[in-house]
């Protein structure tokens, strides 16, 4: 009790940063795996961009910087930057890749725009919302953290509760609906709860990088399970692991952010899955191929 009473006097910040992040890296981790397989990687990228305008206009309509209010600007921005981008693909010819960049960047520009604006104006509490672009993890605070936690909380157990017929839509969306799920509500239910995800970490992560946030989780949990959910499971895993080991190596060293660190953990769980994890590692599938030549007993060099 002592050493505990000891570790939150003297590392209350970095305590309050690690629990926030590694929060942020399981939820983002869990709900990332739906956009992995589902192959809508990229729409993390777009949701992250698409944001920016939404916290602008929150300030703007407040004069408020409070979480609370700046996520919910955040999340309304993202869903409909999302919206967009499903009835371009849907109503349109333009292609989802053409879609994506589209509205991407439309977003992206127009919340510079507004953030320009803002910082002209004159407005002394604008101070701290460029740091919602690249992040300020450090910035956290226990209001913060408890928001993570509660608005991530729900998303998970939405999760739980329809994990049937989420688990339906990810892996034979036409057969789902041929027995009468409603396809479009969940598939707009699931990206809302992305939108949830993403918005929660623009405030540590930013937008550039809250993309890499949602897809490398699930990345390397993929590598090492094909069963929905143990990946899911490894997906918020591995994002908490991030978290945490991102905030003690940027803090244990001067002037190295907490947000980019995040990701280069996230990145390095990565490829450590895809070297050494099993059946679909490369260093094991090397391994396989070896054996699979001596049995045959083929020449090394020669190929099947």
């Amino acid at each position: 009790m002592q050493y505990l009473s000891f570790l939150i006097q003297n590392y209350y910040t970095l305590i309050i940063v690690a629990i926030g992040a590694a929060l942020l890296g399981a939820v983002s981790g869990a709900l990332g795996t739906y956009a992995v397989l589902r192959r809508q990687s990229l729409l993390g990228d777009a949701i992250s961009h698409a944001a920016l305008p939404g916290i602008a206009f929150a300030f703007i309509l407040t004069g408020s910087k409070t979480s609370l209010i700046l996520i919910l600007g955040a999340a309304i921005a993202g869903w409909i930057g999302t919206l967009i981008i499903l009835s371009i693909v849907r109503l349109t010819r333009i292609k989802y890749d053409s879609a994506l960049a589209l509205v991407l960047s439309t977003f992206f520009g127009f919340g510079l725009v507004l953030l320009t604006f803002i910082q002209r104006s004159g407005n002394a509490n604008q101070a701290g919302l460029d740091t919602f672009i690249f992040g300020q993890a450090a910035t956290l605070l226990k209001r913060d953290v408890l928001t993570i936690g509660i608005l991530g909380g729900v998303a998970l157990i939405i999760v739980l509760i329809l994990w049937k017929e989420l688990k339906l839509l990810v892996f034979d969306e036409g057969f789902a609906a041929s027995i009468g799920f409603p396809t479009r509500t969940l598939d707009i239910l699931l990206t809302s709860l992305l939108v949830i995800a993403i918005v929660l970490g623009l405030q540590a992560v930013g937008a550039v990088l809250m993309s890499a946030m949602i897809v490398a989780p699930a990345v390397a949990a993929r590598q090492w399970t094909n069963r929905l959910n143990l990946m899911v499971i490894l997906a918020a895993g591995f994002g908490a692991f991030a978290g945490v080991s991102g905030t003690i190596i940027s803090s244990s060293a001067t002037r190295i952010p907490t947000g980019p660190m995040i990701i280069l953990c996230a990145t390095f769980c990565v490829g450590i899955s895809i070297a050494f994890a099993p059946k679909r590692g490369l260093i094991w599938d090397g391994i396989r191929q070896r054996r699979n030549k001596r049995n045959l007993k083929l020449p090394t060099g020669k190929l099947i």
